[in-house]
């Protein structure tokens, strides 16, 4: 009896499925917003690139030119630096030690060259050429000779001495503002390349957008076109843009949008703008939407002269 009517019952239940999913798969898919408005360009033809901000000065990757372990550090991050003023210093009591040393070893130089110049004097001023001999007099000079290069060679050392005491205070090369900090007292400064900046310096009297442009656009560029830049997430903060330099040689793309249909195998022309950051509220490393009207179509190819007539 139950088979009779589980047979029936179980069609009409997938026939209800069917048409269930039917009328979900029909449902309109809602779009979701976007976070932001595109920005709006009344360029008729345009090149668009992302930029990136930068300090005027490029971004400077302070390091240390003696590697120690950090005993102050001078400055804090958004603090502007004069040209020369310390930023942080390595443990110097090692060096000021061998500094004493040093001087100390030139005093003791210096004193023997006083001694020796005074024994020469004397074997000078004897009158009777039998009571010294040339000889013992010409080591006399020669040691004289010797003591001076042996001061003149401690001085040296003593210079060398306080330039490695000097460098061990890492000082701004320029006036600008300090951008990161990556250091605390204590911790260790190495020398040479690093894999983040131990401090990054620049100037943001004026700041720099490095835009990449792809090198498909490469040849409509035009660095006499005019240039707007939008801050990303908000398209009211825009600003017109001054154009500074090219960059002469093409890179690989590195900054990606996460978009399907971007080739990531392509190189970019890097063009180089800036702007008054009072007109804008950006900060380093923030990329923006830059926009450069194309002027390639208002300019025409010069035609190429008729052929002449072929003689019969």
């Amino acid at each position: 009896m139950v088979r009779k009517y589980m047979i029936p019952l179980l069609s009409v239940l997938g026939v209800l499925f069917a048409i269930w999913m039917v009328m979900e798969g029909s449902r309109p898919v809602i779009h979701s917003q976007p976070v932001a408005d595109p920005p709006r360009v009344e360029f008729a033809s345009r090149i668009s690139g992302a930029g990136i901000v930068e300090a005027s000065t490029r971004n400077i990757s302070i390091g240390a030119h003696l590697p120690g372990i950090v005993a102050r550090v001078n400055v804090e991050v958004g603090q502007r630096v004069k040209a020369g003023a310390p930023l942080f210093s390595i443990d110097d009591r090692a060096a000021i030690a061998d500094l004493a040393v040093r001087e100390a070893r030139l005093q003791e130089t210096e004193a023997n060259l006083q001694d020796l110049k005074a024994q020469l004097r004397i074997a000078e001023n004897i009158k009777d050429p039998r009571a010294i001999s040339i000889e013992d007099l010409n080591k006399r000079r020669y040691a004289v000779k010797v003591a001076e290069a042996r001061v003149a060679t401690a001085s040296a050392e003593i210079r060398a001495a306080r330039v490695d005491l000097d460098r061990l205070t890492v000082r701004a090369p320029l006036e600008g503002t300090v951008l990161q900090s990556n250091i605390r007292p204590g911790e260790y400064a190495p020398s040479g390349v690093t894999a983040q900046p131990l401090i990054l310096l620049g100037n943001l009297d004026r700041v720099h957008v490095r835009v990449d442009i792809d090198e498909n656009d490469a040849w409509r560029f035009n660095d006499k076109a005019p240039a707007i830049a939008f801050v990303r997430g908000n398209p009211a903060l825009r600003t017109t843009l001054r154009f500074e330099y090219i960059e002469e040689y093409v890179i690989p793309k590195r900054s990606l949008t996460g978009e399907s249909t971007e080739r990531v195998d392509t190189r970019v022309m890097q063009a180089v703008y800036s702007f008054n950051r009072e007109d804008l509220p950006v900060f380093p490393g923030q990329l923006m939407d830059v926009f450069i009207e194309d002027l390639s179509s208002l300019t025409t190819a010069p035609q190429e002269a008729d052929a002449p007539a072929k003689q019969p």
